[in-house]
Order: structure tokens, then sequence, then C-alpha cells
């Protein structure tokens, strides 16, 4: 057994643990002391912090100046802040099998460990933390103006598939990446799906479409109400395999609506998980996360979601598990809510063994990610029903064809998948993506190369180095000027600064090397610009008493020979040559006419 220390920070941990064959990593607590050494990020623009003076050490030297402030005595590093990071040298952290998270404070490195360290196993934690955690990430996110490094800016868009989730927009100034999975244009619950800011991207990657294209949820809402009802007025009980949160919030809804209708107020209703508890809650929090509609309920007030009034009316009834309380209110026939959809493990197999030999009863499968029959398998011979109503709200394939006619995208990326119709419905043309130009397919352990490349920068000239410009009109409606600068990259931020005022030599042995550390700047040649025409060239050679001259034309422009000089001038679009041999008077003479032809920027 051996215990790897990775964080020094006695309360916000990170070890890891080698016990047997297990790798476990206990907590991933980030270590964010370390901003207390930088300056602050003002919201505005900051008077104060903008003038405070650049740290100089006792040497003199001010390399550091830009880097360093000097504020009330203390140093402060004038950047975006960095936190200290668990160590990830010592030891291989894809080897990791689990993550354990005691509480939401500990977690907060957790996407350093997840995403950048070839990472492939499970975390942990209570649904809570989890919760909580989450919304202390968006909020360092947001303080941090979502920029990754200064590189790059990302930015979600509501995906309307679930509460909170999000396509991605990458992008720099001149490169523009639209990340879209699990995505849904249906009216559900969740906040509508953000399309316009996913126009113009240079590339979109397209996964998480929906699994069963052919089905309609709709279609589907109806198949599971009139089957559940079916059953219960015969005398049955109904199974409904789930997920703790999603899709069960839209069948609770529908529910609530067809109860009393359909003469089932009496039928208790039953969600049974570890999480359901703190799931229907937080799914009436979150408002700022769903639709319109159940947005605007928060503020009149009431719960967005009814199944708040059906929890009052102890018409649906949650339990952890199907222990304690649950054994003393379990009454038949009844409905129950319960995981895993795998039908593999949790209270669901409990249920299936209690209720499995009976035709009275029914299991109606909503969720789509197992095959019914797989998941049946193992309980077979089955007697009670089974009814397989998958609803997958995500974007089918002719949502997608309009989708990518409207934000028309430069390139799209897929899934090998759906360039190709299903294998058990090769004849199915339709179902797949059909785009222009094709979209480009990728598998699993594949790496692909995306179609751009990029040409751009962008870069800042300081206030004092542009007004020191002056444009020079080359052509009408054309002015051009140069600029001598010192290029200063910092936090992936280029910015032109003026070149430094020459320092003038000072005595001593330590001013004398800190002028050594000044690197020297030379005042740069002038650019030339401008056309010869070789007819007006010749006229000017023949003036200056240079009449053996011969004109060959070139593919690149023209030849002129002086054949008593043995002398060449090669004159092209963008540039001149004189080829002259141990004849520097001639050679000086011939440059001096080549550039009363040009102009001097």
């Amino acid at each position: 057994m051996k215990l790897y220390c990775l964080s020094g920070h006695p309360t916000l941990p990170c070890n890891v643990l080698k016990f047997k064959s297990t790798t476990i990593m206990l907590d991933c607590g980030l270590d964010m002391t370390s901003a207390l050494h930088f300056l602050p990020l003002p919201l505005v623009h900051s008077p104060r912090l903008s003038k405070l003076p650049g740290w100089i050490s006792k040497d003199g030297n001010a390399m550091l100046e830009k880097e360093l402030k000097d504020c009330a005595g203390r140093v402060f590093v004038d950047s975006v802040p960095e936190f200290c990071l668990p160590e990830t040298e010592l030891l291989d952290l894809s080897t990791v099998d689990v993550i354990l998270i005691s509480n939401y404070h500990c977690m907060m490195a957790l996407p350093y460990i997840t995403e950048h360290t070839g990472f492939t196993g499970t975390v942990y934690s209570t649904e809570p933390t989890m919760q909580i955690g989450r919304l202390l990430m968006e909020e360092l996110v947001n303080f941090m103006e979502r920029e990754l490094f200064g590189a790059v800016q990302i930015t979600p868009l509501s995906s309307g598939y679930c509460l909170g989730s999000s396509n991605w927009i990458i992008q720099s100034h001149y490169e523009k990446v639209a990340y879209v999975s699990g995505s849904s244009l249906l009216t559900t619950h969740p906040q509508p799906m953000e399309q316009t800011s996913l126009k113009n991207s240079d590339v979109l990657i397209l996964t998480g479409l929906t699994q069963i294209p052919t089905a309609n949820p709709d279609g589907m809402l109806g198949e599971f109400c009139s089957n559940l009802a079916v059953t219960v007025r015969s005398g049955g009980n109904v199974l409904v395999p789930c997920y703790p949160s999603g899709v069960i919030y839209d069948l609770l809804e529908c529910l609530y609506q067809y109860i009393d209708s359909a003469g089932l107020s009496t039928i208790p209703f039953y969600f049974i998980s570890p999480v359901a508890n703190s799931s229907l809650e937080f799914s009436q929090i979150f408002a700022e996360w769903l639709c319109h509609n159940k947005q605007s309920k928060v503020y009149l007030p009431e719960p967005p979601f009814p199944h708040a009034e059906l929890i009052l009316t102890n018409k649906l009834k949650h339990y952890p598990s199907i222990h304690g309380e649950f054994s003393n209110d379990f009454k038949q026939p009844c409905v129950v809510f319960t995981g895993h959809p795998s039908l593999r493990y949790g209270d669901v197999v409990h249920f299936l063994e209690l209720w499995g030999k009976s035709s009275l009863n029914t299991i109606i499968f909503t969720e789509p990610d197992f095959s019914y029959l797989d998941a049946l398998a193992p309980y077979q011979p089955l007697a009670m029903k089974c009814v397989y109503c998958p609803i997958d709200t995500r974007l089918n394939f002719i949502q997608v064809s309009k989708l990518l006619k409207e934000v028309q995208p430069l390139h799209v990326v897929c899934p090998e998948q759906y360039t190709q119709p299903p294998p058990a419905q090769s004849h199915r043309t339709d179902l797949m993506i059909d785009c222009q130009p094709p979209p480009m397919a990728y598998r699993r352990a594949e790496v692909l190369t995306l179609p751009f490349k990029r040409r751009y920068e962008k870069i800042e000239l300081m206030p004092d180095l542009a007004e020191s410009l002056v444009p020079s009109e080359i052509k009408p409606g054309i002015s051009m000027a140069t600029v001598s600068a010192v290029l200063q990259t910092k936090d992936n931020k280029h910015i032109l600064q003026s070149l430094p005022k020459s320092v003038q030599p000072q005595t001593g042995k330590k001013r004398k090397r800190a002028n050594d550390d000044t690197p020297e700047f030379k005042p740069p040649k002038p650019l030339l610009c401008g056309s010869i025409t070789i007819e007006q060239f010749v006229q000017s050679l023949e003036k200056h008493g240079i009449t053996d001259v011969k004109v060959e034309d070139t593919p690149e422009g023209h030849i002129v020979h002086l054949q008593s000089e043995d002398t060449l001038v090669q004159i092209e679009e963008d540039s001149t040559h004189i080829i002259c041999d141990n004849n520097e008077p001639l050679r000086t003479k011939l440059r001096d006419l080549v550039l009363k032809f040009l102009q001097k920027l």
C-alpha cells in the first residue's frame, strides 16, 4: 500500500492511494491561494492599477518591469491569475481507477485531471456535491472571462436537451469552432437551443444525435401513458426503468395532465433512487436553464414543474431505496420509476424479480441507451408484458440537415456512423448526414486533422506608437506606413510597442551591467515601393552617358544589358538586381538611378 501526496495544502488535499490492485485518488483540490500574488482583474478599466509602477530589482534590472508591479510596498504579478495544480509528474494519472470526492471545495481541480492526464476512470461523489461543485466551477470560469490561457475564448450555448446542457463555441480572433452535442429543437422543459451563435463557423463538430431517428417523442409519450393506464386499470403494476434526471421530468408532467382524465388519481407513483429527492429539488431551482414558460412560473411564485404538486398531494412519493419507509408505504397496483435502465443493478432488479412472473404487470422502456431485448435477456422467461417507448429528444437527421443549412459551417466533422445508413436499415439513405462539402468522419482511436490553418493573428498597437505613424499615399485611396517597434507577446496577446530610447553611457560597474542587458536597436533602413518603367529607365541611362544598352524581356520582367560595361540590371515586379563585378562606382551610379523611380516609406 502506498500513498502519494499531490497537494501541499492541508485543507485542499489531493492524494493517491494504491491498495492491492486498485489506484484511488482521494479528493482533487485546487490551491487557489496563489491568486493572492496577482493583481485584481477589474471589470472595467482601473486608472489606479494601470498606473502602478513596474518593479525593478535592487541591482537595477528592469527586465521584469512589465510583468511585476509595485503596489503598496508589495510586488504583484500583472496577469491573469494562475493556480497551483496537483502534481502530475509523481505518477501516471491515467492509471487512476476512481476519484472519490468528499466535498465540493475539494473537486475544483477535477477538470484538469479528467481532461489533460489521460484519466479514463470513474468519479464518485454525492449528487449535491457535484451540483454545487459545478456552480463553483461556473462562477470561476465566469470570473476568468471564459479564456483558456489567453489563446482562445470559449462560450457555452444552451443546447435544449436537458437541464444545464450546452454546446460550445471555441474561437480566436480569426478562427471559430462550434461543438454541437446532445442538442434538441423540441419544446420541452430545458432552455431552447441557441442557434444564432453557431453561424459562420470554420468547423462544426457534430455528435450526440438521436439514437432512434424513426421514433417521434410525442408519439412515444402517448403510448407510454396509454399502456400505463391499461395496465393499472387491470390491477397490474408498471415498472419504468429510468435515470434519476432528464426524461423522467417530462414523464411526470405528462402523467400530471393525464391522471384525472384517465381515472388514475388513486394510483400511487413511486420514484426510487438514492438521489431522487435532490434530483426533484434541483429541477425546481435551476430556473435560468428552463424554457421561458417554466421560468415565468418562478416569479409568480409557482414551482416550474408540476411534480411538486404531485408530491404535495401524495400522488408521487420518492424514496432513496426500497428499504425503510418504502416498505411501509408500498401499495399495489402502482407505478414505479427506478434505475438502472440497463437492468443490471439498482432497485429495478428487485421489482423485476417481484413482478416478472405475472402477465398483469408491464415494464415500459423509455430510455434509448440500452437494447431492451438484451436488457431483459437474463430475466427470461418473463411473463410480464414489455412495452418499448424510447423517448429521445435529440436532433434527428432531418433537423440536422435544416440546422446545417441555416448556420452554414465551412466544414462539418462527425462520427463515422452518421455518414452511412444504419446497418439494419442500409436502404435508408435519409438516416445519414447529407451536406456539402461532405462531412469529415472520425472513428475511435483515430487522429483527424481539421481542415483549416491559422493565417492571421491580432496585434495591438500602443497609443504612442500609433500616434507616431505617418501614412504615405502609394496609390489613390491607399496609404501605407512603416512600423519599427518591439513586439511583446504575453499571455498569448501580441502588442507592438515603441522602440526604447537610447540609453546614455553611465559609469559604475552596476550601471554598466544594467546597460549591457539592454538590447541595442539600430535605426531601420527605409522601405521602398513603386515601379520602374523600362523605357524611362533606358532614357535615364542615356542621359548619364550609358548608350550601349540592350533590353531583353523575361517572364518575370526585363534584363537591361550594359554591353560595354559588361553589367546586367535585372528588373522584376518585386525586386531589382544589379550584377556588376569589380566596378563599385558604376554599381553605385546605377543604384542611384534606380532609386529615383522608387518612393521611400
